[in-house]
């Protein structure tokens, strides 16, 4: 048996995410806390309340997740609110969530991961954000084909291609999630292929102008990665079981 306070202390740790900045919303660590004990952590991308209601019914005592409760800041304990802390708290649930942190991760990150799945193991970190390095990018030989067949496998589904550049991936940018609208600053940092989850409309005639490459593969496709790394570390570290709680959005 695990306690909660030694996974938690392991996680801001390893995270950093004191130092880290992110959205307000995200109130990265600890969210929600149970008795102390943890025996069954689950992974998912999003606290909703459909992997609220799957976490609960296998028994889980630590949710670990990527996108918190409390995106739209302070909001009234009524409705899905009250409902996921209803179920957690009878359940004796905890919930623990890491957005920005896990993403720009040198070991455990969405970013670093995807890469990994890529072949772009020598991928260096870049664009600031606040102070940090919010992507991953690397000089590629690849054709812009095979670098799309091989986010395809890598997500395991059908991505969104713009082929606004040449046929040849270049240097190649990855910032999971929803970067979309970052496609001029990709541009001007010299990106000729970027990959990312999700977009605004706008994005795929700008890349186009601009004369890169957009790679859309999913907000949630490609933050599963993070997730998934934490509950084996924890696993490995704790002795506890683990399971990964799927529920795609398809966006």
């Amino acid at each position: 048996m695990a306690t909660l306070t030694d996974i938690v202390d392991f996680l801001d740790k390893e995270l950093n995410i004191a130092e880290i900045p992110d959205y307000s919303g995200a109130m990265n660590g600890l969210q929600i806390e149970n008795g102390g004990e943890v025996n069954r952590v689950a992974a998912a991308v999003d606290a909703s309340l459909p992997v609220f209601e799957k976490a609960v019914a296998d028994k889980v005592d630590l949710l670990v997740v990527h996108h918190g409760m409390f995106w739209q800041g302070a909001q009234k304990i009524t409705g899905s609110t009250y409902r996921k802390l209803k179920l957690a708290m009878d359940a004796g649930m905890a919930l623990y969530s890491s957005h920005i942190p896990l993403d720009v991760h040198p070991a455990w990150g969405n970013n670093r991961l995807l890469a990994n799945e890529l072949g772009m193991t020598k991928a260096e970190p870049f664009f600031d954000w606040k102070g940090i390095q919010l992507g991953l990018r690397q000089q590629t030989d690849l054709d812009l084909d095979s670098l799309v067949a091989s986010v395809t496998q890598a997500v395991g589904g059908r991505v969104h291609v713009c082929n606004g550049g040449s046929s040849q991936a270049g240097m190649v940018g990855i910032i999971t999630g929803g970067a979309g609208s970052e496609v001029a600053a990709m541009a001007e940092e010299g990106i000729n292929t970027f990959i990312t989850g999700e977009g605004p409309h706008w994005s795929y005639p700008l890349a186009e102008e601009l004369g890169i490459n957009l790679i859309y593969a999913g907000h949630y496709a490609t933050e599963t990665f993070g997730v998934k790394a934490l509950t084996a570390v924890l696993r490995g570290e704790f002795d506890v079981s683990s399971t990964f709680i799927d529920h795609p959005t398809g966006l």
